[in-house]
């Protein structure tokens, strides 16, 4: 993917570069597409490894794509056969949905190989559509993903809000959802490179203008910027942590906790910052929809304390109880938390919660039966983005089965730890063992929950080494 990003970006350069469009690219002499196209072999290989470690060298976008760039594709025929390939496109006239498709779809090749490691960043596209589309974007507002990965949300945020159906934008909205629109935040630098490249391809952000998207860390300090909506998955993986070399030499891993005077309190657990992130960087009146892991809705300590400043802070009015099976990462057992941030008031600010169980009799898997868009459409029904205050419940005493249900924020707080993870739809596999889930679901809940259980157990030798 990494090697891609870099061909194709050299190939549209040396087309912009050309009429109609005469672009400086910024690119030095002797190191252009035109450069390095017509070669073979070890020449074409040492052409390459020059260019990329000059570009590198660039300032701007240039440099933050090829910062430390080296050559990986040790087969020379095989590096011909790519260049050829993308030599034969003009990928400046092809259009940006089939630009992004193309890019798209090598993004999620890349996170079903779980040696790539690429699936911690791959939030699956049918969830990221359907929180956009229960958020409802307007044109003309700000939205951020402060761990933005390959720019997954800001596409589809893009596509809802140029979809015809949804609104007709004038010249100035189309510029603003192109340059100022988008705020992204991303931490690995390999994927850093493939979501500028990624959003590039979309007509997001321009390569001699604003860049919609810094690398680093998000949770070290208060970026400045306010914002409309907030749409992300933070990472996976409850600790942050640094690495330090001890006394004798040797590294070691300590837990990092971030003393922000904007957070509601310090914690080491990566996902609970981000939702004080979150609220940091929201407007007054801003909006949230953010991928959470179970651990968030029920733990103790500083989990207790964020829920609490969520319910009586914020309008925390929507949880969605995700499947298992749609993530790359195995284990995952996730929702997803959609909050309002209201004015400061002494008043709880939540009065109800309505919770989608999606979870309870709900098994997916990523190939045999991955999820799809039409299986989230109930909740999206359910959800009402039209108007949040219409919605009726489908869980009565007569059905108790019904998986939309309104809780309120009083009797929340009065639960142990102000827990949020509920659940009422009755297991299946537990009452009846002729409507046992097939077997290949069973090996899978079984592989999930072997391993929660080493990831306890490794979290628990690491605090007795503490």
């Amino acid at each position: 993917m990494e090697q891609l990003t870099y061909l194709i970006f050299l190939k549209m350069s040396d087309e912009y570069s050309k009429p109609p469009y005469k672009k400086e690219t910024g690119i030095p002499v002797g190191y252009t597409w035109q450069d390095m196209n017509s070669l073979k072999g070890a020449e074409l290989e040492e052409q390459y490894k020059k260019t990329l470690e000059k570009l590198g060298e660039q300032s701007g976008l240039l440099g933050m794509i090829f910062k430390g760039a080296i050559n990986k594709i040790s087969n020379a025929a095989i590096l011909y056969r790519i260049v050829q390939m993308i030599d034969k496109e003009k990928w400046v006239s092809m259009s940006s949905d089939v630009k992004g498709e193309i890019y798209e779809g090598l993004l999620q090749k890349n996170a079903e190989d779980v040696k790539s490691g690429a699936g911690q960043y791959f939030t699956p596209r049918p969830l990221i559509k359907t929180m956009v589309k229960c958020m409802r974007l307007e044109p003309g507002k700000t939205i951020a993903d402060p761990c933005c990965g390959s720019g997954g949300f800001f596409l589809a945020a893009q596509n809802f809000i140029t979809d015809p159906v949804n609104y007709t934008l004038d010249r100035p909205q189309k510029e603003f959802l192109k340059n100022e629109t988008f705020y992204g935040n991303e931490l690995v630098g390999t994927t850093f490179k493939m979501a500028l490249m990624n959003l590039y391809l979309h007509n997001i952000g321009d390569i001699y203008g604003k860049v919609p998207i810094t690398r680093g860390d998000a949770l070290l300090t208060d970026p400045g910027y306010r914002v409309d909506y907030v749409l992300t998955n933070p990472p996976f993986g409850k600790k942050s942590s640094i690495t330090m070399t001890n006394e004798e030499g040797e590294e070691e891993e300590e837990d990092l906790v971030y003393n922000r005077q904007d957070f509601w309190t310090t914690s080491s657990n990566k996902q609970l910052n981000f939702i004080q992130h979150i609220n940091t960087i929201l407007a007054a009146t801003g909006r949230a929809a953010v991928v959470v892991p179970d651990n968030v809705l029920f733990e103790g300590g500083p989990g207790e304390i964020i829920r609490e400043k969520l319910l009586k802070t914020t309008d925390l009015h929507t949880i969605l109880r995700l499947p298992t099976g749609i993530f790359y990462k195995p284990g995952v057992k996730a929702n997803v938390i959609f909050f309002d941030k209201k004015p400061a008031s002494p008043e709880t600010q939540t009065k109800d919660i309505w919770i989608y169980d999606f979870r309870t009799n709900v098994h997916f898997t990523l190939k045999q039966h991955p999820m799809t868009e039409a299986d989230l459409e109930d909740f999206v029904t359910c959800y009402h983005p039209e108007n949040r205050h219409e919605r009726k419940e489908t869980w009565s005493e007569d059905n108790p089965d019904g998986r939309w249900r309104k809780f309120s924020a009083e009797d929340i707080l009065k639960r142990e730890k102000k827990s949020l993870d509920i659940f009422w739809v009755k297991d299946k596999s537990l009452a009846d063992l002729d409507s046992l889930p097939d077997p290949d679901v069973l090996a899978e809940d079984i592989i999930e929950n072997l391993q929660n259980a080493l990831g306890s157990f490794e979290e628990l030798m690491q605090q007795l080494k503490n």
